[in-house]
């Protein structure tokens, strides 16, 4: 795990940034990828993929990869992911399972999490009893 301060980004705020959107959130990811606190996870990078648009926005893709820590998505962020899945279901939430993991892997490496998707607002406060119920 990095010492270095460490937001992982949701693919809901790099969509902002890559596209023409919500500017506020394009800011601030920007402000994240010119500090070099800007990472990403192998899920991320997957749904960003799946998504990309045209040349162009597969380059941008491609730079941004090569440029950006990849926070590992190890055992202990799938143990805790599942964990989450059952607190949020205890919760009464249901939530997609890919926010499920990009929240556990935030959680993992102690890294903030910038996302422009409501879900996570849900998932987020339970992150920390979940922690708690290894």
């Amino acid at each position: 795990m990095s010492t270095e301060p460490t937001t992982l980004v949701d693919t809901s705020a790099w969509i902002e940034y890559l596209r023409p959107g919500d500017a506020e959130v394009a800011d601030r990811v920007e402000a994240l990828v010119l500090a070099d606190e800007a990472a990403v996870c192998d899920m991320v990078l997957l749904e960003l993929w799946n998504g990309a648009r045209g040349a162009s926005e597969k380059k941008k893709l491609a730079e941004l990869q090569a440029h950006l820590r990849c926070l590992d998505i190890c055992d202990r962020v799938w143990n805790l992911a599942r964990r989450l899945a059952t607190c949020c279901r205890d919760a009464g939430l249901t939530v997609p399972a890919t926010d499920i993991l990009i929240a556990a892997c935030a959680s993992h490496h102690r890294a903030k999490l910038e996302h422009n998707d409501g879900h996570f607002d849900k998932i987020l406060p339970l992150v920390a009893s979940c922690n708690s119920a290894r």
